[in-house]
C-alpha cells in the first residue's frame, strides 16, 4: 500500500465535522395596514415591494382601502404584490400585529383586540395616563418604533428620519425666507459679493449632521451648538469640514441667534424631556422675517415660542419672526420616507417571522425589547412609570418568567 493509501486509511478513522442539524421556528405573521387618520399622516410603514417580499416568506398582510394613497402607492399595488386590501379599519385591526405611523388615536382603541402586538411612533410628551391604562386594559405588547434598537445599539428608524427630517428643513427654510412667503427677501447660501446666510443650528444629531451638509453645499454660515462636546465632535467628525461648534452657553447663542436668518430647533431629549434653550427674549431679538424651524416639536421643542403646528397651517410669526414647528416633517416626503421605514421593517418582520413571533423576538433580541413600553396587561419603561405614576415591572424579569 503506497503512503498516500495508508493516510487515506487513518484519515478516515478520525471523528468527522458534520453540519449540525439547526430547528427553525419559522412563523407566518398576520399583519395589519391601517390608513392613518391623525395629523395629516401621509406615510405607510410597508411598501408594496416589502409586502410582496414578506408574502413570498409566508406571511399574510392586510391593507386598509386607501392607506398607501398619500405616499403615491395604490391599492392595487398592494394587491399585485400578493397583500389583501380590506374597507375597514376593524378588519385592519383584528390582525394579530398592527403596524402604523402614528400612536392609536381614541376612536381606534375600540378596534384593538386582547393579546395583540402594536408597532407604532409613541411621541411620549403628547401622551397622556389614558394612553397607557387602554392598552393595558386589552393587554396589548406595545412597540414604540423609535426606541427600537440594532444590533450595534443604534437607532435605525429615527436615524432614517432624521436624516429625511434634516435634508428637508433646509429646504423649507429656503421656501420661508422668499419674498413670496413674506420672508426677508434673501436667498439661502451665498453667491459672489452677497453675504452668505446665517443658519444656526442647535442639537448635534443626525438632523443637525444633515441639514448642515445641505447648509455648507449652498453655501450658508453655520454654528452649530450643542449641550454635550462629544456630540459636537463626532458631527465635525462626520462632515469633515472646519464648522463653528459651541456648548451650549447663553451669551454665545444669544448673539448667534441674534444675527441669524435661520434657527434650527434639533436639540435631542434626554430621557424624553426636552429643555427650552432659545427663550422667548432671545427671539424679540431677532430680525423680522427670520425663521426658526423646530423640528423636535413632538417632543417639547427646544424654543420658548415654539407651538405645534401642521402641514395645513404650517406657519405663525412671533415677534415677526416665522415659526414652522410640524411635528412629522418627513411626510413632507411622505414617499421617500415610506420606502426608509418600510426598509426597517421589513427586516424586522422577516427576523420575527424566523424567530417563532413576537415573543421569541423579544426574548432573543435585547436590542428589539428597547422599544417595548407594555407587555401583556403590564408597563415596562420606567420613564413613562415615573412620568405618570404607575406601576412598572422590568421586560427582562417578565421574559424570565416564560422560562
Amino acid at each position: 500500500m503506497t503512503g498516500f493509501g495508508e493516510l487515506a486509511q487513518q484519515t478516515a478513522m478520525y471523528p468527522q465535522e458534520s453540519l449540525a442539524l439547526t430547528k427553525t421556528q419559522q412563523r407566518g405573521l398576520l399583519i395589519g395596514l391601517p390608513k392613518e387618520i391623525s395629523m395629516q399622516e401621509n406615510r405607510i410603514a410597508l411598501t408594496p415591494e416589502a409586502v410582496a417580499i414578506l408574502v413570498r416568506n409566508g406571511h399574510r398582510v392586510l391593507i386598509e382601502k386607501g392607506a398607501g394613497e398619500g405616499a403615491k402607492f395604490s391599492d392595487n399595488e398592494y394587491s399585485e404584490a400578493g397583500g389583501q386590501v380590506v374597507y375597514s379599519p376593524q378588519e385592519v385591526f383584528a390582525c394579530d400585529l398592527v403596524l402604523k405611523i402614528e400612536p392609536v388615536v381614541n376612536q381606534e382603541f375600540e378596534y384593538l383586540k386582547a393579546g395583540q402586538t402594536l408597532i407604532s411612533a409613541l411621541n411620549l410628551p403628547t401622551r397622556e395616563k389614558s394612553y397607557f391604562e387602554h392598552l393595558n386594559e386589552k393587554q396589548i405588547t406595545a412597540i414604540s418604533y423609535e426606541h427600537i434598537e440594532d444590533p450595534a445599539g443604534g437607532r435605525p428608524v429615527i436615524r432614517s428620519l432624521s436624516e429625511i427630517a434634516g435634508s428637508t428643513v433646509m429646504l423649507i427654510a429656503a421656501e420661508y425666507l422668499s419674498s413670496a412667503n413674506h420672508g426677508k427677501g434673501i436667498i439661502l447660501g451665498g453667491i459672489t459679493g452677497v453675504p452668505p446666510t446665517k443658519v444656526v443650528i442647535i442639537g448635534a444629531g443626525t438632523v443637525a449632521e444633515y441639514a448642515a451638509r445641505v447648509a455648507i453645499g449652498l453655501g450658508a454660515d453655520i454654528k452649530i451648538f450643542d449641550q454635550h462636546i462629544y456630540r459636537l465632535q463626532r458631527l465635525k467628525y462626520a462632515i469633515g469640514n472646519n464648522i463653528y461648534t459651541s456648548i451650549i452657553e447663553s451669551d454665545t447663542l444669544s448673539e448667534a441667534i441674534q444675527r441669524a436668518d435661520v434657527v434650527i430647533g434639533a436639540l435631542r431629549p434626554d430621557n424624553g424631556q426636552s429643555i427650552c434653550v432659545v427663550t422667548e427674549e432671545m427671539v424679540s431679538r431677532m430680525r423680522p422675517g427670520s425663521v426658526i424651524i423646530d423640528v423636535g416639536i413632538d417632543q417639547g421643542g427646544c424654543i420658548e415660542t415654539s407651538r405645534m403646528t401642521t402641514h395645513k397651517t404650517p406657519t405663525y410669526r412671533v415677534y415677526d419672526v416665522i415659526h414652522y414647528c410640524v411635528p412629522n416633517i418627513a411626510s413632507r416626503v411622505s414617499h421617500t420616507a415610506s420606502v426608509a421605514l418600510s426598509n426597517v421593517f421589513l427586516h424586522i418582520l422577516l427576523k420575527t417571522g424566523t424567530a417563532g413571533g413576537i415573543e421569541e423576538m423579544i426574548y432573543n433580541n435585547r436590542w428589539f425589547g428597547k422599544g417595548v413600553y407594555t407587555h401583556g396587561g403590564t408597563l415596562t419603561d420606567t420613564h413613562i412609570a415615573q412620568k405618570f405614576g404607575m406601576k412598572y415591572k422590568d421586560l427582562s424579569l417578565l421574559m424570565a418568567a416564560r422560562m
